[in-house]
């Protein structure tokens, strides 16, 4: 078998390096765009912000419809795993009691730090046997490098009969702050939580092909209007074709919405909320 090595030349590729700390990083350079922090609804103009961004990023607003029906049936002790700014908690009947877990990072990183929120750094939740009643872990396992261990801390934490409602990204894009390591298939998602120890597990595409590509579109408009990471003269003509575009942003916001609604097949989908208990 012949023995390969690593080109010299740069064959015109953009190289991606990793950081010690396990970050991605395009040498060189950094992240194009980092989506603003989210926040919790509280106030007129929190709402105002909240509605404009569940409505414009397709992600957080299909994530958004799923939890709207599924939190307010929570009884008992809901843990929120990954909890940054809490913005589902409202969700939640008066009488649930509300935990948030969040890792210590998450103020360096994002800017998250709530008084009510047990933080944590390594593999062990601060949160007692069986503490939950419900687990609610947002568009945070793609993040965790082993898995195995941190699903296990979670099924350690729910109580006999408790159920898990998880969420994770599909087609969304690579991001390296804080880190992104997965993107999980129905199969995958089935069989990680069964060998963590669920027992059911229920998966649920958020959105089809017409949400995707609505995505994508929008993504790649964002990009435009930024300038993509360029400066000077090519940062401004691309903030031009980013401008030109609008008008197509507003109807991909409009049939991405109408595509998260009636999904169809979900072949492709902009991600999943994942029932396991």
């Amino acid at each position: 078998m012949a023995e390969w090595s690593l080109p010299r030349e740069d064959l015109g590729l953009r190289l991606r390096t990793t950081d010690d700390a396990g970050l991605g990083a395009e040498a060189g350079g950094a992240e194009a765009y980092r989506p603003p922090p989210h926040e919790r609804a509280q106030g007129r103009a929190a709402r105002l912000r909240v509605r404009l961004r569940r409505t414009a990023d397709l992600q957080f607003g299909s994530i958004w419809r799923d939890l709207e029906q599924l939190l307010p049936r929570v009884r008992g002790v809901l843990a929120d795993v990954g909890a940054g700014a809490q913005p589902f908690r409202d969700f939640l009947s008066p009488d649930v009691r509300y935990i948030a877990v969040d890792h210590e990072d998450a103020e360096r990183r994002f800017g998250y730090l709530t008084p009510d929120t047990r933080y944590f750094r390594g593999p062990k939740l601060p949160l007692a046997d069986a503490e939950a009643t419900a687990i609610l872990c947002t568009e945070t396992l793609e993040h965790v490098r082993d898995t195995a261990p941190f699903l296990g801390e979670l099924r350690r934490a729910l109580a006999p009969g408790g159920l898990l409602i998880l969420t994770v990204p599909f087609a969304a894009r690579w991001h390296f702050v804080p880190q992104d390591f997965w993107r999980f298939t129905p199969a995958a998602l089935d069989y990680v939580l069964r060998t963590a120890g669920f027992r059911e597990v229920r998966v649920y595409a958020r959105g089809g092909a017409l949400a995707v590509a609505c995505y994508k579109v929008l993504g790649f408009i964002l990009l435009m209007l930024i300038g993509g990471g360029r400066r000077g003269v090519s940062a401004f003509l691309c903030g031009g074709v980013g401008l030109l575009l609008l008008p197509v942003a507003v109807l991909a916001v409009t049939l991405g919405n109408i595509g998260i609604r009636f999904p169809g097949a979900a072949d492709d989908t902009l991600g999943y909320t994942v029932l396991a208990c």
